[in-house]
């Protein structure tokens, strides 16, 4: 176990000294996510031996250095696993500084950053997170062009990633004549958990798995991620962009992709890359007619939403991917808001033998569940298996049985890292393996171009509900494995 303030990960890299910039730093995602994140990855010793670390926002909702800091105790303090006290506390709150920047006022940010560097001493690194809307994607980026702090510094860009393939293009094109591809980090907190990486070591490092991985032995896959949250007052940015922008394109898919990959011939991010996005690339065109499109009741009385919004809040459907692996198998994404849990989880339903010659101790509750593997990536994440088993008796009779692993009772979870934890230490690592590649993103829109151009109508559905009915018939004849059968 490693002390406070030692790397956790004595067999990982350190990264080299930085000076880390949060766009959008008085914005509630710095203040959930990123601030806590960073002071947790201080106190684990997975910052730099000398790190900065400053806070920016357009000049009219500028901080003072102090403002900042306090702003900085309080997200820790609501937010953070690790409390806002102590000598660690006090050498991250010493690191925190902060720089207004306009697109045609930046001098405040350039000082902060050259003043950071002068501290650190050396040649630091320099890492910009764009935790911004996506209208400031693109002035963003200029301002860090025209200003030239962008010079040799990498960037971490927020989702979404353009809301269909002309403004992906677009947005890459303005990235790209800032920041090469090899410094530009799209980050999806979802594949920063430690399950994601569970995927591929189940995968493969089992030969137990691997060789039944395929359309030969398994039926149909799930992936399924349900909300029962509601937009809980984010309107503004929902309305525009609605579920399958927000969860399917930028998660799921990308789930998708570490399920469905073809073995990459090493972990490193360019191998591993390369054969997601051969999974992107062998996606069939999303077929309006094989998606459910819902809309909780009562979202149009939320504020600031249309009473006549064509919004989705869920969305379930079915895509097919073109290669040898998965040909003939669907993958049924489904994910939500105002539903009966909160849940992340991978199902693969494999195919019954071909003769069935035990009766069942109870077929009701059989109905095509009788072999499932099933992944639940919600930290620290378990895998249940499903198969059948005699019940104990005279006579051969068959019912459903478990067996379950589970994570956090295997392993000491302490120096565990939150998905953004992950990601941030990633991008100062320079390691791109969990993070979206530009071709990738571009190929997911165009996929997705015949069911942004005729969608199907939004369907009700009661909140705490499973969604609208024909998603149950989508699916068919097969079930969603959510919500468990008693």
């Amino acid at each position: 176990m490693a002390a406070q303030g030692e790397r956790a990960d004595t067999h990982g890299p350190a990264p080299d000294e930085h000076v880390i910039v949060l766009f959008g730093a008085t914005g509630d995602l710095a203040r959930r996510k990123l601030l806590p994140g960073l002071f947790h990855l201080a106190k684990a010793g997975l910052l730099p031996a000398r790190y900065r670390i400053i806070g920016s926002a357009p000049a009219q909702a500028a901080l003072t250095e102090e403002e900042f800091r306090r702003h900085a105790r309080e997200a820790v303090s609501t937010f953070g696993r690790s409390k806002a006290q102590g000598p660690q506390w006090q050498r991250f709150e010493e690191s925190l500084s902060f720089g207004s920047a306009d697109p045609d006022a930046y001098e405040p940010l350039v000082e902060a950053v050259e003043s950071a560097e002068r501290a650190i001493g050396g040649s630091p690194r320099r890492l910009f997170h764009l935790a911004v809307p996506p209208a400031a994607f693109a002035s963003v980026i200029e301002l860090l062009g025209t200003s030239k702090l962008a010079e040799g510094g990498r960037v971490i860009v927020e989702k979404p990633f353009g809301t269909d393939l002309p403004s992906a293009r677009s947005l890459n094109e303005t990235i790209h004549s800032v920041f090469d591809e090899s410094r530009v980090f799209r980050i999806d907190h979802f594949l920063g958990k430690e399950s994601v990486d569970n995927i591929l070591a189940l995968r493969f490092a089992n030969g137990l798995l691997e060789p039944v991985w395929n359309r030969d032995h398994i039926s149909h896959v799930q992936i399924d991620v349900p909300e029962h949250l509601s937009i809980e007052g984010r309107a503004a940015f929902f309305e525009g962009t609605g579920t399958f922008r927000d969860m399917i394109v930028t998660h799921l898919f990308q789930l998708m992709a570490f399920v469905a990959m073809e073995p990459p011939t090493a972990l490193r991010a360019q191998a591993l890359r390369d054969e997601k996005e051969k999974v992107f690339q062998s996606m069939r065109p999303l077929d309006p007619a094989q998606v459910v499109r819902g809309q909780y009741q009562g979202y149009r009385q939320e504020a600031g939403v249309d009473p006549e919004s064509d919004t989705e809040t869920f969305v379930a459907l079915r895509v097919e991917l073109d290669n040898w692996r998965w040909a003939g198998v669907p993958f049924y994404l489904r994910s939500g808001k105002a539903l009966g849990a909160g849940r992340h989880v991978v199902t693969l339903g494999f195919r019954e033998p071909v003769l069935r010659m035990f009766p069942m101790a109870a077929p009701e509750h059989v109905d095509n569940r009788t072999n499932e593997l099933v992944i639940d990536f919600d930290d620290p994440g378990r895998i249940l298996a499903r198969f059948l088993a005699k019940v104990p008796g005279p006579s051969m009779r068959l019912a459903q049985a478990e067996m379950v692993f589970s994570y956090a009772e295997s392993f000491n979870s302490m120096h565990a890292l939150l998905g953004y934890e992950r990601l941030i230490l990633d991008a100062m690592l320079g390691d791109q393996s969990l993070f979206t590649r530009s071709d990738g993103i571009e190929r997911l829109w165009e996929a997705a171009t015949p069911l942004l151009q005729d969608p199907p109508p939004v369907l009700p559905y009661p909140v705490g509900s499973w969604g609208p009915q024909a998603a149950q018939e989508l699916i068919a004849p097969y079930r969603w494995f959510l919500p468990e059968a008693d």
